[in-house]
C-alpha cells in the first residue's frame, strides 16, 4: 500500500480497507457513453403547477475527473432520459410546499438500486425506494422543510457500509427553498465525491483514489472571480463516508446551516459563527457566506492533506515524489477551490505602515535520524545573535506570539532537501504571503516554492489577537506528517503569552512503517499538564494530524467535566455560544478551539483527545495542584 494510501486507511479505519470489493461490472461497451460535471446551476425536471416532475435514470458511462480528454474510470451515475449522466447527479430544487413526482429507471441487468433522499423532509434513514434490475419505481411526496440535502443510492449493498467504488458517485443534491423565495443568483452549490478502488494483487494493480467537487478535481475544477466586497454564498454536500474539515484562506466565513441528507438546521443569528474551517461530516451539509476583503488569488480546499495530494490524480503511478528535490510547482489534486479576488473600483493602496517591524527567522530543517518517522523535519527559530545549530528542531515547532496590528517580517530558510513554503494558517493578510506555491498573489506576481538552501521573507500584519498555527503548504502529506507545523499566537498590543495559565495541546501526526498515528505536541506519550486549583487557565486546542480528533476533559472514572468554549479558529465566540459544556469537541485537521477551565479543587483529571476513526486514543494527565498561597509580608 502506498505512503498516502496508509494515511487514508489510519484515518478511515481498518474495516474500510479490508471490506470485501463490491461485483466487477456487467459487461459494458468498448466506448461506454460519457459522463459530464455539474455544475448545479440548473434544476432538473418540469415544474407545472406547484407539481415537480423529475426523472432519473441509473446508468454506466465513463467518469473522468480530470480534463475532459484525461484519464476516466468507469462507473455508475444518474441522469435524465435523452441527457448526459451527470456527476453529481441531476440537482432537484424546490420550494417548501412544492411536490416532487420523481420516476426512477434502473438501466442494471443485475443489480438492484437502492435509493435513499426521496422523501419529505425531514426524513428518516430507512426510508428507501429499491429498484430492482430494468425495472421503474415512481414515488411522490412533498419536499417538506427548507434546507439544504441530498438523495443518494447503491447498488452494492443494502447495509450501511460506505459507497466507494462502482456506486460511489450514486448521489445528488436536493436543496428546498422557502416559500415565497428565489434562489440568490450568485449562490452556488457544490457537491464533494470520492472514489476508492482497492488494490488487485491477481492482476497487479494498485489501489486508486479521486476526490472530486462537481465532478472535477484540482486543477479542473471550477475557478471563481470576485470583486473585493462581494457577498459570497455556498452550499456544501458531503454524501462521501468521510469528514471533510474545509479550510478558506486569507478570511474567516460564516456558517448559516448544518445538516445531513435528511434533516437541516438553519442557524439563529444568535448560533452563527465565523470559523476558518468547519468539520463537514460524513453525510452532512452546510451554508456558507463570506466577504472578501482583499485582493489576490485564494483557495477553499479540504484540509486532510491526502485530499489535496497529487496521489489523487488517475495515473498508473503516484504523479508526484516527496523526496525529489526537482519539483516547480505545487502539485494538488482532489478538493480545492481557486478563487481570484479583484481590486473595488476606484479602491486604493493600503496605507503605509508606521509601526516597527518585527523580525524573525524560522529555519525548516531535517533532524539527526529519527527512529519515529522516516520523514522527521521542523522548525527551528532564530531571533537575536544566536543561530540555532542545524539539527535543533521542535515538533511542533515554535511558538511563535506576535502582537495585534504590529507588522512582522518572518524569513522563512529552508535547509530541507526539497522545496517547501509556509501558510500562516487562519490569519487575515495579503495574498502574496499566504503560503500557496505556484498559486498565492496576484498575475505577475506570484509566489513560488522555497528551494533548497533559499528563503523566503513573509511579512503581514496581524489584524486580530487568537490563537493560529503555521505549517508547511508543499507536498502536505510528508511535510506536516514529518513534523512541519507549529502554533502562533497573536496577543493584544504590549501583551506577553501568559504561560503560567495557557495550556498548548496540538495534534499532529507521525508516521511509521508505512502507518499514521496521533501524537500530542509531538509525542505518543505526552508530558502530564499541571494546573493548580481555582486559577483560570486556556486550553489552546490544535488539530493538524490526519484523522477527525475529539477533546474532552473528565476525571478518571470517565465522568465528563465542564469546560467553557470561548474562541474558534482565533475568532471570539458570540456570547450565546461561549458556554460551558462537557460532550466531546469533534475537530477536523485546521480546525483550532480555545477554551477556559478553571478547576475547583486538587485532583487527578485526563484530557481525553480521541479519533474514533483512525481508532487511536491518547490520554493526558492533568494534575491539579493545591491553590498557591500568597507569601505573607
Amino acid at each position: 500500500m502506498r505512503p498516502a494510501a496508509c494515511v487514508l486507511a489510519a484515518a478511515l479505519g481498518a474495516p474500510w480497507f479490508v471490506a470485501p470489493a463490491p461485483p466487477e461490472h456487467p459487461a459494458v461497451s468498448a466506448a461506454p457513453e460519457r459522463i459530464v460535471a455539474n455544475p448545479n446551476r440548473t434544476p432538473a425536471g418540469r415544474l407545472r403547477g406547484g407539481v415537480l416532475e423529475v426523472k432519473l435514470e441509473l446508468r454506466i458511462g465513463m467518469f473522468r475527473p480530470h480534463a475532459d480528454d484525461g484519464p476516466g474510470v468507469v462507473v455508475q451515475a444518474f441522469g435524465e432520459p435523452g441527457r448526459p449522466l451527470q456527476i453529481p447527479g441531476p440537482l432537484i430544487r424546490v420550494a417548501e410546499g412544492t411536490i416532487i413526482h420523481a420516476t426512477i429507471r434502473n438501466t442494471l441487468r443485475d443489480s438492484t438500486l437502492v435509493l435513499r433522499g426521496l422523501h419529505p423532509r425531514p426524513g428518516t434513514a430507512d426510508d428507501t425506494v429499491q429498484v430492482a434490475p430494468r425495472a421503474t419505481r415512481k414515488v411522490r411526496f412533498t419536499a417538506g422543510k427548507p434546507g439544504t440535502y441530498f438523495y443518494w443510492g447503491t447498488t452494492t449493498t443494502r447495509k450501511p457500509r460506505p459507497r466507494h467504488w462502482i456506486d460511489s458517485q450514486l448521489h445528488g443534491a436536493l436543496v428546498v427553498d422557502p416559500a415565497g423565495t428565489s434562489p440568490h443568483p450568485d449562490e452556488r452549490l457544490f457537491v464533494i465525491g470520492l472514489w476508492f478502488k482497492p488494490a488487485d494483487s491477481a492482476r497487479g494493480e494498485p489501489d486508486r483514489e479521486l476526490m472530486v467537487i462537481n465532478g472535477k478535481s484540482w486543477p479542473n475544477t471550477e475557478r471563481f472571480t470576485y470583486t473585493v466586497g462581494d457577498t459570497v454564498r455556498w452550499r456544501w454536500v458531503n454524501p462521501t463516508p468521510f469528514g471533510h474539515p474545509m479550510h478558506l484562506h486569507g478570511f474567516y466565513y460564516l456558517v448559516d446551516s448544518r445538516g445531513s441528507w435528511a434533516a437541516d438546521t438553519i442557524y439563529a443569528p444568535a448560533d452563527q459563527r465565523l470559523v476558518v474551517t468547519e468539520l463537514l461530516r460524513p453525510g452532512g451539509t452546510m451554508t456558507a457566506r463570506w466577504t472578501p476583503v482583499r485582493p489576490g488569488n485564494w483557495i477553499f480546499h479540504c484540509h486532510f492533506a491526502f485530499h489535496v495530494s497529487p496521489e489523487l490524480y488517475l495515473t498508473p503511478e503516484p504523479a508526484h515524489s516527496h523526496a525529489s528535490a526537482s519539483h516547480s510547482q505545487h502539485r494538488m489534486s482532489g478538493l480545492v477551490l481557486g478563487m481570484h479576488v479583484n481590486p473595488a473600483r476606484g479602491e486604493s493602496r493600503a496605507p503605509a505602515e508606521t509601526a516597527e517591524r518585527r523580525t524573525l527567522r524560522l529555519i525548516a530543517q531535517p533532524a539527526r535520524a529519527g527512529a519515529d518517522s522516516a520523514h522527521l523535519m521542523g522548525y527551528a527559530l532564530h531571533e537575536g545573535e544566536i543561530e540555532p545549530a542545524p539539527d535543533s528542531v521542535q515538533v511542533p515547532g515554535p511558538v511563535l506570539v506576535l502582537e495585534r496590528g504590529r507588522p512582522v517580517r518572518i524569513n522563512v530558510v529552508n535547509r530541507l532537501p526539497e522545496p517547501t513554503a509556509v501558510h500562516w494558517h487562519g490569519i487575515e493578510l495579503e495574498s502574496y504571503p499566504d503560503g500557496v506555491p505556484d498559486w498565492s498573489g496576484s498575475p505577475g506576481r506570484i509566489l513560488r516554492p522555497i528551494a533548497p538552501g533559499d528563503s523566503f521573507a513573509a511579512e503581514f500584519t496581524p489584524p486580530r489577537a487568537g490563537t493560529f498555527m503555521y505549517h508547511s503548504h508543499f507536498s502536505e502529506v510528508y511535510q506536516i506528517l514529518g513534523g512541519l507545523y507549529g502554533p502562533l499566537i497573536v496577543v493584544e498590543p504590549g501583551a506577553a503569552l501568559d504561560t503560567a495559565t495557557n495550556r498548548l495541546v496540538m495534534v499532529g501526526a507521525l508516521f511509521r512503517h508505512d502507518s499514521a498515528f496521533g501524537v500530542i505536541n509531538g509525542r505518543l506519550d505526552p508530558a502530564p499538564i499541571e494546573l493548580r486549583a481555582l486559577r483560570t487557565y486556556r486550553f489552546r486546542l490544535f488539530n493538524i494530524g490526519d484523522a477527525r480528533t475529539s477533546f474532552a476533559l473528565r476525571r478518571p472514572d470517565s465522568t465528563a467535566v465542564a469546560w467553557r468554549a470561548v474562541a474558534k479558529d482565533g475568532a471570539d465566540l458570540p456570547p450565546a455560544q461561549a458556554i460551558g459544556q462537557t460532550e466531546p469537541l469533534m475537530t477536523g485537521p485546521g480546525e483550532i478551539a480555545d477554551f477556559e477551565f478553571t478547576p475547583t479543587e486538587p485532583g487527578e483529571l485526563v484530557l481525553d483527545v480521541h479519533s474514533p476513526i483512525a481508532l487511536w486514543r491518547l490520554g493526558v494527565r492533568v494534575r491539579v495542584l493545591p491553590e498557591a498561597k500568597t507569601a505573607v509580608r
